[in-house]
């Protein structure tokens, strides 16, 4: 199989359409039909079923694409680690983290990265509350582990490498903190945050909900900023917070219990970059990232 009809075949079997497929491949529609036909031709059977509204996948089609697609992605980005190499991606790299960043994954995937670019410097910074997304946006970072949701046009939402269960963050001595489980209908009377400053409405309302799953709403005090100053709160009694799973594991205190919430949806932290270009340095630290969670099975649960 040519390398074109290779590529014909898989773009044609992911859009079926032929003019959207002419269109990715910068070809004509009268070309893409006359590659497909002559890699039918070698093949001996129809990949496709044609009518004059429709393009579909033959049994025979779908099993080879099904058998090429994974290897030809393999291919694709060992030539891109080879031309990383090549080129000796230098510099430095802003990566930024919201919490644990990628958790158990952030030391395989940074060494991973220094045994692919030796020659580039990665600078870790921390993001907080009260402006999630801004030092991306600014230019500060290149790219962010963050809690999603993020919604946000100028921005893109990429790999999920943690999938995690919610917990409520309480004081020692709190009357739930003896709890092996929670309703978050329960919490109807207790004290939770607002945040300070320009976090997005929607992903503070996903983390900290602001009413009940019965409508009930819920109470919010104080404004926090950063997470550090959350935690103190919650330790001296001022109220309450749902929190990712990981934190009872990376900042665990003597003063604050944590108890599961289970009808609340869990939490992925993606990666977010700015959309419109990235940059080879990005772009190696993203392949890098997928590479990983290939290699781990997906996403880390905790």
């Amino acid at each position: 199989m040519e390398r074109q009809e290779l590529q014909t075949f898989l773009t044609l079997a992911e859009e079926l359409h032929f003019g959207r497929t002419a269109e990715r491949l910068l070809l004509s529609q009268a070309r893409v039909s006359q590659t497909v036909k002559r890699l039918e031709r070698k093949i001996g059977a129809p990949l496709f079923e044609r009518t004059s509204r429709v393009v579909r996948m033959s049994p025979l089609g779908r099993q080879l694409y099904d058998e090429l697609a994974p290897l030809h992605h393999r291919m694709e980005e060992a030539v891109a680690r080879a031309k990383d190499q090549a080129r000796g991606i230098d510099g430095e790299l802003g990566v930024g983290f919201l919490g644990s960043g990628a958790g158990s994954l952030t030391q395989p995937i940074l060494k991973l990265f220094r045994e692919r670019c030796p020659g580039c410097e990665v600078r870790m910074r921390e993001t907080q509350f009260q402006d999630p997304l801004g030092a991306l946006r600014a230019g500060d970072i290149d790219v962010l582990f963050t809690c999603l949701p993020v919604e946000e046009p100028d921005l893109t939402v990429g790999p999920v490498v943690i999938n995690e269960h919610r917990v409520l963050a309480m004081p020692r001595s709190h009357r739930f903190a003896g709890r092996t489980s929670l309703s978050f209908e329960e919490l109807a009377g207790e004290t939770f945050f607002r945040v300070a400053g320009g976090a997005p409405a929607y992903w503070w309302d996903f983390h900290v909900p602001p009413r009940t799953p019965s409508g009930r709403e819920i109470r919010r005090g104080q404004a926090v900023a950063t997470f550090q100053e959350l935690m103190t709160l919650i330790a001296t009694g001022q109220g309450v917070s749902p929190v990712i799973a990981s934190v009872e594991t990376y900042y665990a205190r003597p003063d604050i219990a944590f108890v599961p919430v289970h009808d609340l949806p869990t939490a992925d932290v993606a990666l977010v970059w700015r959309a419109g270009g990235t940059g080879s340095r990005a772009d190696a630290f993203i392949r890098t990232v997928r590479d990983v969670l290939a290699a781990n099975g997906g996403p880390a649960a905790f």
